[in-house]
């Protein structure tokens, strides 16, 4: 549904032609840091502009996801699994280490 829309918004404008996957990546950086200067000064940031911005870093990775034929929720499942196997709830439980020095 969202990548049909995001995908109807990029060929109405015929903006594919500058989605290059480098390019992407780069836009994912530039609004991430927009993302990050919300909490700049201060950790309650303003969840309005916040949602913004993390509107902006999400539509950027479905597009790259999209562009590289990879499905956002799969991948994302994939990579939750392999960090299951990294930090077990028995080591990880209620602490911020590393994996390689739990």
């Amino acid at each position: 549904m969202v990548l049909a829309e995001l995908r109807q918004f990029v060929a109405e404008r015929d903006w594919s032609q500058f989605h290059s996957p480098a390019n992407l990546a780069k836009s994912i950086s530039v609004e991430a840091g927009e993302l990050l200067e919300q909490f700049q000064w201060n950790d309650d940031a303003d969840l309005a502009a916040v949602s913004e911005e993390l509107a902006d870093v999400l539509t950027y990775c479905y597009l790259l996801a999209d562009r590289l034929g990879l499905e956002p929720h799969h991948i994302m499942l994939k990579k939750l699994e392999q960090t299951r196997t990294k930090y077990p709830v028995s080591k990880a439980s209620g602490r911020s280490t590393k994996y390689d020095k739990l």
